[in-house]
């Protein structure tokens, strides 16, 4: 059930992860849960401290730790894996599309503070091409988390999946949109709100902005579709369609670079389906990260309600 309202989540999501990651390791003897040096940044510090069997801290070594996810994979056991976005993608490719991907091997790498949500760490650690990267990887699984339930939903539901899948989540938190008991289905994209006028397909941290951005709009008289789309691949084309038919004209919006991400995904989608359709990408305009706070951030790359609304605007005109 969608519960959207513009508050934000009670608990930040390095808390869920670190429960959620605890209670799956209790469940099943197969989980082993590894970081780069990073288990207090994510809220696995108490787990590993309690279970250094399934709790495993690599150092700040990345790619070595992809490898030695891929061996425990390759025994039997079911790795997750974390680290700061653009370590977990950038750092460590090789080492992810050899030894974990191209090797037949199945491990969960989430990426923490995607895009602007780095804020204060800086370009260094502003992964804005991170989804490109990893949706280039051979039967990838590729998601951006909107909010804490979903974080809890497909931390459990992605413990048997086979292959690399790859979750981008923020270590803070967005505004809630589900209820604690909605089921997700990877692969297909979420209609959190119905509308007549277009259709913005967004995810992970945007979502919340489209969110705001429709309401925005209604007040001048437009309806406007909200789709998340969570899942950045396998990508749910059917869907994509199906709006871009009922509304004539779409909009994408992503905190990540327009080359490669979601947008992309859309366009091609468009494109192979033989659609001609308005459409227009709000995201990071092929630029580096840089410092400040999110919401400064957010408003330098163009990523506020404000922009989203303003594109959509200009498209529908």
């Amino acid at each position: 059930m969608v519960i959207y309202d513009g508050s934000m989540d009670k608990d930040v999501y390095k808390n869920i992860f670190g429960k959620t990651m605890e209670a799956l390791a209790n469940e099943d003897k197969d989980v082993v849960y590894l970081d780069c040096d990073l288990m207090n940044s994510f809220g696995t510090h108490n787990f590993w401290k309690k279970n250094k069997v399934q709790a495993i801290n690599c150092g700040i070594s990345e790619a070595n730790m992809m490898g030695i996810a891929a061996g425990l994979s390759a025994g039997g056991k079911k790795p997750y894996v974390h680290t700061f976005g653009p370590f977990a993608t950038r750092r460590s490719y090789d080492q992810s599309f050899l030894s974990i991907a191209y090797a037949g091997n199945s491990v969960r790498i989430f990426g923490s503070d995607p895009g602007v949500t780095a804020a204060f760490n800086g370009g260094t650690h502003m992964p804005f091409e991170d989804m490109a990267l990893m949706r280039a990887i051979p039967h990838s699984t590729v998601i951006d988390i909107t909010d804490g339930s979903m974080l809890e939903a497909i931390m459990r539901q992605i413990k048997d999946r086979s292959g690399l899948t790859y979750v981008r989540t923020t270590r803070k938190n967005y505004p809630a949109v589900y209820s604690a008991d909605h089921k997700f289905t990877i692969g297909k994209g979420e209609i959190l709100r119905d509308g007549k006028d277009i259709t913005i397909i967004a995810c992970g941290l945007m979502v919340g902005e489209a969110m705001k951005a429709a309401q925005m709009l209604e007040e001048k008289g437009v309806s406007v579709q909200i789709v998340d789309m969570f899942t950045v691949k396998p990508f749910d084309t059917e869907l994509v369609v199906k709006c871009a038919k009922k509304t004539g004209g779409v909009v994408t919006a992503e905190n990540h670079n327009v080359i490669g991400g979601l947008g992309d995904a859309v366009g091609a989608a468009l494109l192979e389906s033989g659609m001609s359709v308005r459409m227009k990408k709000v995201g990071v305009n092929d630029e580096f990260g840089s410092v400040g706070p999110q919401d400064y951030l957010q408003e330098f790359y163009g990523l506020a309600a404000t922009k989203l609304m303003q594109t959509t605007e200009k498209l529908l005109k």
